[in-house]
């Protein structure tokens, strides 16, 4: 059974999978892994955790990027849970919950490597756009925004 928890970054379960998501992001990441590092691993108000039979699977979160755009964070799904449209439901959550909170658009960045990242964003409606705030001039980021 999967089920889908509301919660913030302080979730100990969150701090578990964003824990593999980070030695995973390692050799993704390469020499920028500081960069990256230093704008992930702040609090986060809006997460979302998934659990499939009570076990914590996967997860993401938002923060407010301006008054009507969140940006997505922190998307992560275990390696041996994958395939089983867990992503999505995350991301729908994520989507949903900020549109109750009055935002319009969503932007996210994620890595170039990561093609299966980006293939769930633009099957969600996502378009690449050029990269935003501290993500400008960032080789190893793609930046994405979906308007509803």
């Amino acid at each position: 059974m999967i089920t889908l928890k509301r919660t913030t970054s302080d979730n100990a379960d969150f701090q578990k999978l964003i824990a593999i998501f980070d030695e995973y992001l390692i050799d993704i990441d390469g020499k920028e892994r500081d960069f990256f590092s230093f704008y992930n691993n702040k609090y986060l108000e809006h997460v979302v955790v998934c659990y499939e039979n009570d076990a914590p699977v996967g997860c993401g979160g938002f923060k407010e990027y301006d008054f009507d755009t969140a940006e997505i964070k922190r998307m992560f799904v275990h390696p041996e849970h994958r395939k089983k449209g867990i992503a999505s439901l995350i991301l729908n959550e994520l989507e949903s919950w900020a549109t109750e909170l009055q935002y319009s658009s969503y932007i996210l960045e994620t890595s170039p490597k990561l093609e299966n990242a980006i293939a769930l964003y633009k099957k969600s409606g996502y378009k690449i756009i050029p990269n935003f705030g501290q993500y400008i001039g960032v080789e190893n980021s793609v930046c994405m925004k979906k308007i509803i």
